[in-house]
């Protein structure tokens, strides 16, 4: 039976599924991120024009499911962390886990506020346009770019720190952290 709320021993189906979907996401998003500024500004390039559309659109995918992800962490008790780790470790756990909510919804603001900057139009996969958030701003959008750049290299920081976490606990330590968010795993 598939269990959708957490319980004391491992997260639900619904936590899971948000938690590996924002992943996939996030991952996607960073790796795009790194690669499309990558490429040469130089003359029209059509490949990194599609790929800044394309970025942005998942940007705000990724936004919208960060509320009800933010709402649903909330809503449900977390499973107990490891009665053998240390005080300090869960401090930093939880400070990692709240960097990531904060970014979750910083980074696609950032992205948008810098569109909204240039001129550029926001599309929800191509269903609708977005408001510009501000007005057009060449010094804004060149600012922009500097938060989004330091704040997805804050994210990168997070995700390092989080997987480097979770593997350490599983090969390791090798008790039940990583396993919680598993699906069929017992914890």
């Amino acid at each position: 039976m598939i269990r959708l709320l957490n319980s004391e021993q491992h997260y639900g189906a619904v936590a899971i599924a948000l938690h590996w979907l924002m992943a996939l996401l996030l991952i996607g998003l960073v790796a795009m991120g790194l690669y499309m500024v990558s490429l040469p500004d130089a003359g029209y390039n059509a490949w990194k024009i599609r790929l800044i559309l394309v970025h942005k659109e998942l940007g705000i995918v990724a936004f919208v499911i960060a509320a009800p992800r933010l709402f649903w962490r909330f809503a449900n008790a977390l499973p107990r962390l490891v009665d053998t780790l240390p005080e300090w470790q869960k401090v930093v756990a939880r400070f990692v886990h709240l960097c990531f909510y904060g970014l979750m919804f910083a980074l696609p603001v950032t992205g948008w506020v810098m569109s909204s900057a240039a001129g550029i139009p926001v599309s929800v996969l191509g269903l609708s346009t977005l408001p510009d958030l501000v007005a057009r701003s060449d010094l804004l959008f060149q600012t922009c770019i500097q938060v989004h750049a330091a704040l997805a290299f804050g994210l990168i920081a997070c995700m390092l720190a989080h997987i480097g976490a979770a593997l350490r606990h599983h090969f390791l330590l090798r008790d039940a952290t990583l396993k919680k968010m598993l699906p069929g795993a017992d914890g």
